[in-house]
C-alpha cells in the first residue's frame, strides 16, 4: 500500500472582505452604504482552494474570536481545511473594504492595525514544524508586517531541509510600502523553491522591468522556479532560466478576487499529486511543470467566473482536467 503523502500547509492571514453592495433604488431605505462581507485573505483563499481540490491542507492562521473569526472558521471547515495549527487570537480580525473597478478587479482599503494576523510568535509556530508538511506556502502580509514577520522567516529556515517552500509576495502598497518587500526579496529567494507573483506585484517591485529580466534576478538570488501570472494572458514560467508561456483558458470574468490564490492552489495540487513536493523540486520535469501551471490557470479561470474568492471543488471541473 502506498503511504499517504504528507500534507500541505499554508501560512498567513484571514481577511474579512467587505464588498460594496449595489446602490438601492428604494428611496425609503435612506442614505447609507451596504456591505456584503465574505471570508477572504490570500493565504486562506489558497488553503480553501487546495482543500476543495482534494489536497490534505492545514491553514496556519491566527483566528480571532470575533464575528469575522467565526465566519472564517465556518468556511474553512466546510471546505475541508484543517485548522488544528491555528492558535486562538484575542485581537480583532483584519477587514478589507473592496469596490470593483470596471474590469472586475478589486480596489481595497484596509483596516489592519493591531489585528490578529500579524502577531505571530515562535511558540505559536512550533507545531507547524512538528506536523512535517511536504510543502509550506506563505507570503502576502505575513512576511512583511511586524511583529510576526521575523518569526515566519525563522520557521521557513527551520522547515527548509525537508519541506518545499513557496512564496507569494501579494504586494499591498496601501499597507506596506513596496520598498519593504523589495528589501526582503533576497532573503525570501534564498529560502524558497517557488516564487509566484502577479504582473501587478512585478510592477510594484520592479517598475518597468520585463518579467524575463526579473526572473533572472530572482534566480540569481537562489529561487529555482518563478511563475508570473499575467491575468487572461496566462502565465510566464521560468525554471532555472528555461522559460515558457502557458496560456489561460477563456472565461467570462465576474471578478478577479482570489484568482491568483486559486492559481497557486491548482499548481501546488498538481505537484502534490505527482509526489514532487517535499524537497527541492528534484523530480520536477518540464512536462509536469507545464501541466501543473495549465491546471492552475484552469482553477483561476473558474474562480474568475463567480463572485468573490469562491474557488471550485474538484468535481466542478471537467473530468478531462482533474
Amino acid at each position: 500500500m502506498t503511504a499517504p503523502r504528507r500534507p500541505v500547509a499554508v501560512l498567513g492571514e484571514c481577511v474579512a472582505d467587505a464588498f460594496v453592495a449595489p446602490q438601492a433604488t428604494d428611496a425609503a431605505e435612506g442614505p447609507g452604504l451596504r456591505l456584503d462581507v465574505l471570508p477572504g485573505g490570500g493565504p486562506a483563499n489558497t488553503a480553501v482552494a487546495l482543500a476543495r481540490l482534494g489536497t490534505p491542507t492545514h491553514l496556519v492562521a491566527r483566528l480571532s474570536g470575533d464575528v469575522f473569526g467565526g465566519l472564517f472558521r465556518r468556511r474553512l471547515a466546510e471546505s475541508g481545511v484543517r485548522t488544528d495549527l491555528c492558535p486562538d487570537a484575542t485581537e480583532p480580525s483584519t477587514l478589507a473594504v473592496a469596490g470593483l473597478g470596471p474590469d472586475g478587479a478589486a480596489e481595497y482599503s484596509f483596516h489592519a492595525e493591531n489585528t490578529a494576523d500579524w502577531q505571530w510568535t515562535r511558540a505559536e509556530l512550533a507545531p507547524v514544524a512538528a506536523a512535517r508538511p511536504a510543502h509550506l506556502h506563505t507570503g502576502s502580509l505575513a512576511l512583511v508586517r511586524a511583529p510576526g514577520a521575523a518569526a515566519v522567516e525563522e520557521l521557513l529556515a527551520e522547515l527548509r531541509p525537508t519541506t518545499t517552500i513557496s512564496l507569494d509576495p501579494n504586494v499591498r502598497p496601501l499597507l506596506v510600502a513596496p520598498a519593504a518587500y523589495r528589501a526582503r526579496l533576497p532573503r525570501w529567494c534564498a529560502l524558497a523553491d517557488l516564487l509566484r507573483l502577479s504582473e501587478d506585484d512585478l510592477a510594484h517591485l520592479h517598475p518597468g522591468l520585463a518579467p524575463e529580466t526579473a526572473c533572472d534576478t530572482w534566480h540569481r538570488l537562489g529561487v529555482p522556479l518563478v511563475v508570473v501570472t499575467l491575468g487572461g494572458a496566462g502565465a510566464l514560467v521560468s525554471y532555472d532560466g528555461i522559460r515558457e508561456h502557458v496560456p489561460a483558458p477563456p472565461v467570462r470574468v465576474v471578478d478577479t478576487v482570489g484568482a491568483g490564490d486559486a492559481f497557486t492552489a491548482g499548481l501546488l495540487h498538481r505537484l502534490h499529486q505527482a509526489g514532487a513536493l517535499g524537497g527541492r523540486l528534484d523530480t520536477l520535469t518540464p512536462a509536469l511543470l507545464r501541466e501543473a501551471v495549465a491546471f492552475g490557470t484552469t482553477v483561476a479561470a473558474a474562480t474568475c467566473a463567480v463572485r468573490g474568492a469562491n474557488p471550485p471543488y474538484a468535481h466542478e471541473l471537467t473530468s478531462s482536467i482533474t
